[in-house]
């Protein structure tokens, strides 16, 4: 879907963990048709991918956490819904300034069409 809606010009580094979806035969094909780059971490080893790490942190503390979902797709829709809603366009990260991630990127992209 981020390959679909953002269109990226250039190689994009795509994080993950050994999780299956990242791990099977069809994944490292995706990636290639579309010119993007893994960075898996080693088994066990939550420091080799921190960004990624971090983020599911998140989405684990600020949403999953205590939460029972009637089924897969309700538990989907939630994550779908923290992520699109709330993650990307409004929460505030340290590591940039204290901008959401939408708002980063638009300053980014103003700043180097600017020439900045």
């Amino acid at each position: 879907m981020a390959v679909w809606r953002r269109k990226p010009n250039r190689k994009v580094t795509v994080h993950s963990d050994q999780d299956t979806q990242f791990t099977s035969r069809e994944c490292p094909m995706f990636l290639h048709q579309h010119d993007l780059e893994s960075s898996m971490s080693r088994r066990g080893n939550c420091h080799d991918n921190a960004v990624a790490e971090s983020f599911f942190q998140l989405l684990k503390r600020e949403r999953i956490r205590r939460r029972t979902y009637p089924t897969r797709d309700d538990a989907r829709r939630d994550k779908f819904d923290y992520i699109k809603m709330f993650y990307n366009p409004k929460r505030k990260h340290t590591n940039n300034g204290m901008l959401s991630p939408v708002d980063f990127e638009t300053r980014r992209q103003k700043l180097t069409t600017a020439g900045v």
